[in-house]
Protein backbone atom coordinates (compact mmCIF):
# COMPACT_ATOMS: atom_id res chain seq x y z
CA UNK A 1 0.00 0.00 0.00
CA UNK A 2 1.30 3.61 -0.71
CA UNK A 3 2.55 6.04 2.13
CA UNK A 4 0.55 8.66 0.63
CA UNK A 5 -3.08 8.54 -0.13
CA UNK A 6 -5.97 10.94 -1.60
CA UNK A 7 -6.40 13.53 -0.97
CA UNK A 8 -9.39 12.37 0.88
CA UNK A 9 -12.37 14.69 2.00
CA UNK A 10 -12.09 15.59 5.78
CA UNK A 11 -14.97 16.96 7.81
CA UNK A 12 -12.95 19.35 9.25
CA UNK A 13 -9.51 20.43 6.92
CA UNK A 14 -11.09 20.08 3.55
CA UNK A 15 -9.33 18.03 0.74
CA UNK A 16 -6.40 16.36 2.80
CA UNK A 17 -3.52 14.68 1.13
CA UNK A 18 -2.86 12.12 3.86
CA UNK A 19 0.72 10.26 4.84
CA UNK A 20 0.87 6.63 6.73
CA UNK A 21 4.04 6.42 8.58
CA UNK A 22 3.04 3.66 10.68
CA UNK A 23 2.31 0.37 9.90
CA UNK A 24 -1.78 -1.08 10.28
CA UNK A 25 -2.86 -1.16 13.48
CA UNK A 26 0.29 -0.06 15.67
CA UNK A 27 -0.86 2.30 17.84
CA UNK A 28 -0.51 3.52 21.92
CA UNK A 29 -4.19 2.90 22.28
CA UNK A 30 -6.88 0.75 21.25
CA UNK A 31 -10.04 3.12 21.14
CA UNK A 32 -13.20 1.83 20.93
CA UNK A 33 -14.91 4.16 18.66
CA UNK A 34 -11.57 3.89 16.09
CA UNK A 35 -12.67 3.81 12.39
CA UNK A 36 -9.74 2.28 11.82
CA UNK A 37 -10.10 -0.97 13.87
CA UNK A 38 -8.59 -3.06 16.37
CA UNK A 39 -4.86 -2.13 17.18
CA UNK A 40 -3.00 -5.03 16.91
CA UNK A 41 0.55 -3.97 17.94
CA UNK A 42 -0.13 -1.60 20.68
CA UNK A 43 3.53 0.44 21.78
CA UNK A 44 5.00 2.66 23.12
CA UNK A 45 8.23 2.68 21.32
CA UNK A 46 9.06 4.66 18.81
CA UNK A 47 10.99 3.57 15.44
CA UNK A 48 11.41 4.51 11.74
CA UNK A 49 8.73 2.09 10.75
CA UNK A 50 9.00 3.00 7.06
CA UNK A 51 11.33 4.39 4.62
CA UNK A 52 11.45 7.75 5.20
CA UNK A 53 13.22 8.65 2.21
CA UNK A 54 10.28 7.12 -0.06
CA UNK A 55 8.02 8.60 1.41
CA UNK A 56 9.33 11.95 0.84
CA UNK A 57 9.72 11.38 -2.72
CA UNK A 58 6.13 9.63 -2.97
CA UNK A 59 4.97 13.41 -1.48
CA UNK A 60 6.78 15.24 -4.13
CA UNK A 61 5.61 13.32 -6.44
CA UNK A 62 2.02 13.11 -5.35
CA UNK A 63 1.94 17.13 -4.89
CA UNK A 64 2.56 17.48 -8.31
CA UNK A 65 -0.57 15.98 -9.78
CA UNK A 66 -2.83 16.52 -6.74
CA UNK A 67 -5.10 19.55 -5.49
CA UNK A 68 -5.46 19.48 -1.41
CA UNK A 69 -6.10 22.00 1.13
CA UNK A 70 -4.00 20.76 3.80
CA UNK A 71 -1.36 17.56 4.20
CA UNK A 72 -2.06 15.59 6.83
CA UNK A 73 0.23 12.97 8.89
CA UNK A 74 -2.43 10.68 10.14
CA UNK A 75 -3.42 7.00 8.51
CA UNK A 76 -3.34 3.28 9.92
CA UNK A 77 -2.17 4.12 13.57
CA UNK A 78 -0.32 6.48 15.77
CA UNK A 79 1.78 9.03 13.80
CA UNK A 80 3.96 10.59 16.77
CA UNK A 81 5.19 6.76 17.09
CA UNK A 82 7.22 7.28 13.55
CA UNK A 83 11.19 8.62 15.20
CA UNK A 84 11.44 10.57 11.76
CA UNK A 85 8.59 12.33 11.49
CA UNK A 86 10.44 15.52 12.03
CA UNK A 87 12.38 14.54 8.60
CA UNK A 88 9.32 14.04 6.96
CA UNK A 89 7.58 17.83 7.95
CA UNK A 90 10.79 19.71 7.40
CA UNK A 91 10.69 18.64 3.80
CA UNK A 92 7.13 18.88 3.20
CA UNK A 93 7.82 22.50 4.03
CA UNK A 94 10.37 22.76 1.49
CA UNK A 95 7.89 21.20 -1.10
CA UNK A 96 4.93 23.46 -0.51
CA UNK A 97 3.32 26.19 1.11
CA UNK A 98 0.45 24.20 2.36
CA UNK A 99 -0.57 23.56 5.63
CA UNK A 100 0.98 20.65 7.47
CA UNK A 101 -1.08 18.99 9.84
CA UNK A 102 -0.58 16.38 12.81
CA UNK A 103 -3.88 14.16 13.56
CA UNK A 104 -2.74 12.61 16.70
CA UNK A 105 -4.00 10.69 19.98
CA UNK A 106 -2.14 13.43 21.88
CA UNK A 107 -0.71 10.48 24.23
CA UNK A 108 3.24 10.73 24.12
CA UNK A 109 3.67 14.64 24.17
CA UNK A 110 4.72 13.61 27.63
CA UNK A 111 7.93 12.94 25.87
CA UNK A 112 10.37 16.04 25.37
CA UNK A 113 11.64 14.52 21.57
CA UNK A 114 7.99 13.58 20.71
CA UNK A 115 7.12 17.45 21.42
CA UNK A 116 10.38 18.55 19.42
CA UNK A 117 9.44 16.49 16.28
CA UNK A 118 6.13 18.03 15.97
CA UNK A 119 6.46 21.99 16.99
CA UNK A 120 7.22 22.55 13.01
CA UNK A 121 3.97 21.45 11.95
CA UNK A 122 1.35 24.41 11.45
CA UNK A 123 -1.96 22.53 13.26
CA UNK A 124 -2.14 19.82 15.82
CA UNK A 125 -4.81 18.17 16.62
CA UNK A 126 -4.74 15.48 19.99
CA UNK A 127 -7.89 14.10 20.99
CA UNK A 128 -8.88 14.23 25.14
CA UNK A 129 -11.93 12.52 26.20
CA UNK A 130 -12.04 12.23 29.67
CA UNK A 131 -10.52 13.90 33.25
CA UNK A 132 -11.05 10.44 34.99
CA UNK A 133 -8.96 7.76 34.64
CA UNK A 134 -11.91 5.00 34.68
CA UNK A 135 -13.28 6.27 31.59
CA UNK A 136 -9.82 7.67 29.80
CA UNK A 137 -8.96 3.57 30.67
CA UNK A 138 -12.47 2.28 29.11
CA UNK A 139 -12.56 4.52 25.97
CA UNK A 140 -8.93 4.32 24.95
CA UNK A 141 -7.49 0.93 26.55
CA UNK A 142 -4.53 2.79 26.62
CA UNK A 143 -0.68 0.28 26.67
CA UNK A 144 -0.37 -0.28 30.35
CA UNK A 145 2.31 2.18 30.67
CA UNK A 146 0.08 5.21 29.97
CA UNK A 147 -1.69 6.80 31.92
CA UNK A 148 -4.29 10.11 32.02
CA UNK A 149 -1.68 12.15 34.25
CA UNK A 150 0.62 11.34 31.70
CA UNK A 151 -1.34 12.51 28.74
CA UNK A 152 -2.80 15.69 30.22
CA UNK A 153 0.85 17.19 31.34
CA UNK A 154 2.15 16.07 28.39
CA UNK A 155 -0.99 18.29 26.45
CA UNK A 156 -0.29 21.23 28.98
CA UNK A 157 3.78 21.09 28.11
CA UNK A 158 3.20 21.01 24.18
CA UNK A 159 0.65 23.72 24.58
CA UNK A 160 3.72 26.07 26.51
CA UNK A 161 6.12 25.08 23.51
CA UNK A 162 4.22 25.29 20.61
CA UNK A 163 3.50 27.99 18.51
CA UNK A 164 0.82 27.09 15.63
CA UNK A 165 -2.12 26.07 16.15
CA UNK A 166 -3.71 23.46 18.85
CA UNK A 167 -7.22 21.97 18.20
CA UNK A 168 -8.18 19.91 20.63
CA UNK A 169 -10.60 17.07 19.57
CA UNK A 170 -13.35 15.91 22.16
CA UNK A 171 -14.82 12.31 21.35
CA UNK A 172 -18.18 11.97 23.15
CA UNK A 173 -19.56 8.77 23.51
CA UNK A 174 -23.41 8.14 24.76
CA UNK A 175 -23.39 7.21 28.15
CA UNK A 176 -20.01 6.65 28.84
CA UNK A 177 -18.69 10.55 28.86
CA UNK A 178 -21.72 12.27 28.30
CA UNK A 179 -22.80 12.74 32.21
CA UNK A 180 -22.92 15.93 33.57
CA UNK A 181 -19.42 15.05 35.75
CA UNK A 182 -17.77 13.81 32.89
CA UNK A 183 -18.69 17.04 31.05
CA UNK A 184 -17.71 19.60 34.01
CA UNK A 185 -14.26 17.43 34.47
CA UNK A 186 -13.57 17.98 30.88
CA UNK A 187 -14.01 21.41 30.50
CA UNK A 188 -11.97 21.90 33.89
CA UNK A 189 -8.97 20.05 32.51
CA UNK A 190 -9.41 21.50 28.95
CA UNK A 191 -9.23 25.23 30.17
CA UNK A 192 -6.20 24.61 31.91
CA UNK A 193 -4.68 23.20 28.63
CA UNK A 194 -6.25 26.30 26.32
CA UNK A 195 -6.56 24.85 23.09
CA UNK A 196 -7.31 27.33 20.44
CA UNK A 197 -10.60 25.51 19.28
CA UNK A 198 -12.15 22.48 20.95
CA UNK A 199 -13.47 20.51 18.26
CA UNK A 200 -16.54 17.64 19.42
CA UNK A 201 -17.04 14.82 17.48
CA UNK A 202 -18.60 11.34 17.95
CA UNK A 203 -19.38 8.16 16.59
CA UNK A 204 -19.97 8.50 12.39
CA UNK A 205 -18.57 5.64 11.06
CA UNK A 206 -18.58 1.65 12.24
CA UNK A 207 -16.61 1.48 15.09
CA UNK A 208 -14.16 -0.80 16.26
CA UNK A 209 -16.76 -2.02 19.29
CA UNK A 210 -19.65 -1.63 19.07
CA UNK A 211 -19.90 -0.11 23.05
CA UNK A 212 -19.32 3.32 21.21
CA UNK A 213 -22.45 4.78 20.83
CA UNK A 214 -23.24 8.41 18.98
CA UNK A 215 -24.62 11.13 21.00
CA UNK A 216 -27.61 12.78 19.72
CA UNK A 217 -27.49 16.49 17.86
CA UNK A 218 -29.27 18.19 21.08
CA UNK A 219 -26.90 16.69 23.47
CA UNK A 220 -24.22 17.90 21.37
CA UNK A 221 -24.99 21.50 21.09
CA UNK A 222 -25.80 21.35 24.51
CA UNK A 223 -21.73 20.27 25.57
CA UNK A 224 -20.87 23.14 22.79
CA UNK A 225 -22.84 25.69 24.97
CA UNK A 226 -21.58 24.68 27.59
CA UNK A 227 -17.78 24.69 26.40
CA UNK A 228 -18.19 28.24 25.17
CA UNK A 229 -16.54 29.94 22.23
CA UNK A 230 -14.16 27.97 21.57
CA UNK A 231 -15.88 25.04 21.00
CA UNK A 232 -17.65 23.45 18.01
CA UNK A 233 -18.98 20.57 16.70
CA UNK A 234 -17.20 18.99 13.49
CA UNK A 235 -20.15 15.77 13.22
CA UNK A 236 -21.68 16.07 9.39
CA UNK A 237 -20.45 15.36 5.98
CA UNK A 238 -16.86 15.66 4.99
CA UNK A 239 -16.09 19.51 3.71
CA UNK A 240 -14.08 20.14 1.26
CA UNK A 241 -13.86 24.07 1.45
CA UNK A 242 -13.53 26.31 -2.35
CA UNK A 243 -16.15 23.51 -3.31
CA UNK A 244 -14.10 21.61 -4.59
CA UNK A 245 -15.54 18.08 -3.37
CA UNK A 246 -17.75 17.13 -6.39
CA UNK A 247 -14.34 17.68 -8.72
CA UNK A 248 -12.20 15.72 -6.75
CA UNK A 249 -11.79 11.37 -7.45
CA UNK A 250 -12.71 11.10 -4.04
CA UNK A 251 -15.67 12.70 -3.84
CA UNK A 252 -16.51 11.22 -7.24
CA UNK A 253 -15.47 8.03 -5.85
CA UNK A 254 -17.91 8.97 -2.54
CA UNK A 255 -21.07 9.66 -5.03
CA UNK A 256 -20.79 6.29 -7.02
CA UNK A 257 -20.80 3.86 -3.59
CA UNK A 258 -23.38 5.81 -2.03
CA UNK A 259 -25.04 4.20 -4.73
CA UNK A 260 -24.10 0.58 -5.27
CA UNK A 261 -21.07 -1.16 -3.79
CA UNK A 262 -17.89 -1.34 -6.17
CA UNK A 263 -14.85 -3.63 -7.20
CA UNK A 264 -11.53 -2.20 -7.50
CA UNK A 265 -11.90 -2.90 -11.27
CA UNK A 266 -15.16 -1.45 -11.44
CA UNK A 267 -13.68 1.71 -10.27
CA UNK A 268 -11.02 1.80 -12.47
CA UNK A 269 -12.81 2.05 -15.38
CA UNK A 270 -15.11 4.53 -14.57
CA UNK A 271 -12.32 6.60 -12.98
CA UNK A 272 -9.80 5.70 -15.91
CA UNK A 273 -7.69 4.89 -13.14
CA UNK A 274 -4.68 2.64 -12.80
CA UNK A 275 -5.33 -0.65 -10.26
CA UNK A 276 -2.05 1.24 -8.62
CA UNK A 277 -4.16 4.68 -8.68
CA UNK A 278 -7.56 3.01 -7.29
CA UNK A 279 -5.69 1.25 -4.65
CA UNK A 280 -3.93 4.66 -3.52
CA UNK A 281 -7.75 6.09 -3.77
CA UNK A 282 -9.22 3.35 -1.60
CA UNK A 283 -6.90 3.61 1.02
CA UNK A 284 -7.50 7.12 1.80
CA UNK A 285 -11.25 6.45 1.92
CA UNK A 286 -10.58 3.46 4.22
CA UNK A 287 -8.88 4.56 6.57
CA UNK A 288 -11.01 7.84 6.98
CA UNK A 289 -13.94 5.18 7.65
CA UNK A 290 -16.05 6.58 4.67
CA UNK A 291 -16.14 2.97 3.31
CA UNK A 292 -15.50 -0.43 4.18
CA UNK A 293 -14.57 -3.44 2.38
CA UNK A 294 -17.50 -6.69 1.94
CA UNK A 295 -16.37 -9.70 0.45
CA UNK A 296 -19.07 -11.24 -1.57
CA UNK A 297 -18.87 -14.58 -3.87
CA UNK A 298 -14.98 -14.49 -3.67
CA UNK A 299 -15.19 -10.63 -5.10
CA UNK A 300 -13.98 -7.87 -3.09
CA UNK A 301 -16.45 -4.59 -3.34
CA UNK A 302 -16.03 -1.25 -1.06
CA UNK A 303 -19.62 -0.11 0.48
CA UNK A 304 -20.35 3.37 1.78
CA UNK A 305 -20.39 4.08 5.49
CA UNK A 306 -22.20 6.98 4.68
CA UNK A 307 -25.43 6.19 5.69
CA UNK A 308 -24.21 6.16 9.52
CA UNK A 309 -24.92 9.92 10.38
CA UNK A 310 -25.56 11.18 13.89
CA UNK A 311 -29.60 10.81 14.56
CA UNK A 312 -31.11 14.45 14.00
CA UNK A 313 -28.94 15.68 11.26
CA UNK A 314 -31.29 17.15 8.58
Amino acid sequence: MPYVFGPVPSRRLGLSLGIDLIPPKTCTFDCIYCQVGRTTSKTLKTAPFVPVSEVIEEIRKKLVKSESDVITLAGSGEPTLNCEIDQVIAAIKKMTEKRVVLLTNGSLFWREEVRKRALNADVIMPTLTSAFENTFRKIHRPHSGLELGMVVEGLKTLRQEYKGQLLLEVVLLAGINDTGKEVEGLKTLIGQISPDKIQLNTVVRPPADSKAMPLDRRRLEDIRIFFGDKAEIVVGDPVTGKGKNKDSLAGSLLDMIRRRPLKPVDISNTLALSMEEVEDLVKGLLIKGYIRKQEHSGEIYYVSNQQSEVSGKP
